[in-house]
């Protein structure tokens, strides 16, 4: 009987060989989650910049005609139908102030710019703009000089009560570290609108929007008459 219960005691418990591949596949796992977040967070990769084929290119270039700006391939097709121009009256239309820009045609537009097309993406959910940015570290600095540090920002955008543009931080995290409020100088959740808005840009920004809605995947405007 005692001899019995040993031997089953003995089944229950784990051999030498099983105790060691547990441990290798421990160390495994903790080497490939650790240079997951190297790779992701202390040393991201660039990003991949966002394009878009000629149609695409060709309707945002339409929608930022609406905003006041005028492309570079914009301003190439304008000059190049220059001699068809014909005169006509002057007219304005609700339509023509009203914009929608997808997340795509956002990020595009970043793209287009050589200092942020592989370093900042656009993510556009309810009420939310999110923004992912790679910053450069100077490399006479003391800390992970040269290295690239990943910034992750969000941004509350909406309408509040009195139809005025509500643009407020909600937060900032560093490497997936969330910054402390104190450490932003209390900026989170603090309307930049009405904080700032008594002149310069925000102000202008504000008496020039009628409405401002993000919801997921596009961003919409509205421009004031």
């Amino acid at each position: 009987m005692t001899h019995s219960i040993s031997a089953s005691q003995k089944q229950k418990g784990f051999t030498g060989t099983q105790v060691l591949l547990m441990m290798l596949a421990a160390v495994v796992i903790t080497a490939g989650v650790s240079f997951l977040v190297i790779r992701t967070y202390i040393f991201p990769q660039p990003f991949s910049p966002v394009t878009l084929n000629d149609k695409e290119t060709q309707k945002l270039d339409k929608k930022l005609q609406q905003l006041g700006w005028q492309s570079d391939s914009g301003a190439r097709r304008q000059a190049s139908s220059a001699n068809d121009l014909t005169p006509e009256p002057y007219r304005e239309s609700d339509a023509n102030r009203q914009v929608t820009l997808s997340e795509k045609e956002v990020n595009s537009i970043i793209a287009r710019s050589p200092d942020f097309a592989q370093r900042v993406a656009i993510d556009f959910s309810d009420n939310l703009a999110s923004a992912k940015i790679l910053i450069p570290i100077p490399r006479d600095f003391p800390i992970m000089a040269g290295e690239i540090l990943r910034v992750n920002a969000g941004l509350d955008i909406h309408l509040d009560k009195n139809r005025r543009p509500v643009v407020a931080l909600v937060g900032v995290s560093l490497m997936g570290v969330p910054i402390p409020n104190a450490w932003l100088g209390n900026m989170k959740n603090v309307n930049l609108v009405s904080e700032f808005g008594d002149r310069g840009f925000w102000n202008t920004f504000a008496d020039g929007v009628d409405d401002i809605q993000i919801h997921d995947g596009e961003l919409y405007i509205k421009l004031r008459k």
